[in-house]
């Protein structure tokens, strides 16, 4: 299946809390597959389900060549003081800021077959592991700037040719 195109700034979906995954059936198989297809294109570290216009609890990763999914992911662990690292978003495109994120964490969820999984890490796949869950709780990264940050990203995306 190819990629889906990304839901930008301002579309509601965003906004809103994701859905659990109550059965695995045909639908949630193509959503991983579109969710894999649509992370799999260059620069891309992750893509939540409310990206692509689907409002339940999936993303999908691209970190350091490893390339996945989480079905009903819950952010179990963090570690660590939060450190400003430069992050962007799909759905905010063009805006790169320094975002609060923890050097660690740890994700829990099932995949496919209903079986539970795990994923942690540092560095990358910790902020992408953060920033996806976050999609699935209607939280932007926009979100978690400090205010004087906040304020310029606000500024840029009013001014953008996209919003």
């Amino acid at each position: 299946m190819p990629e889906r195109p990304i839901r930008l700034f301002g579309d509601p979906v965003l906004k809103s809390a994701s859905a659990p995954i109550e059965t695995i059936d045909d639908g949630v198989r193509a959503l991983v597959a579109d969710l894999l297809d649509s992370v799999r294109l260059p620069g891309r570290a992750g893509v939540a389900a409310p990206q692509i216009g689907v409002n339940l609890r999936a993303f999908s990763y691209n970190v350091d060549g490893e390339v996945g999914y989480v079905l009903n992911p819950e952010l179990v662990e963090v570690r660590g003081e939060t450190e400003p690292v430069g992050e962007g978003c799909l759905s905010v495109p063009g805006l790169w800021h320094p975002t609060p994120r923890h050097p660690f964490a740890r994700v829990r969820g099932i995949d496919l077959d209903g079986a539970p999984i795990e994923i942690e890490g540092e560095g990358l796949l910790a902020q992408a592991l953060q920033h996806e869950t976050d999609h699935l709780d209607g939280i932007l990264y926009l979100d978690r700037l400090e205010k004087p940050e906040r304020r310029v990203a606000m500024r840029e995306v009013r001014e953008s040719d996209w919003f």
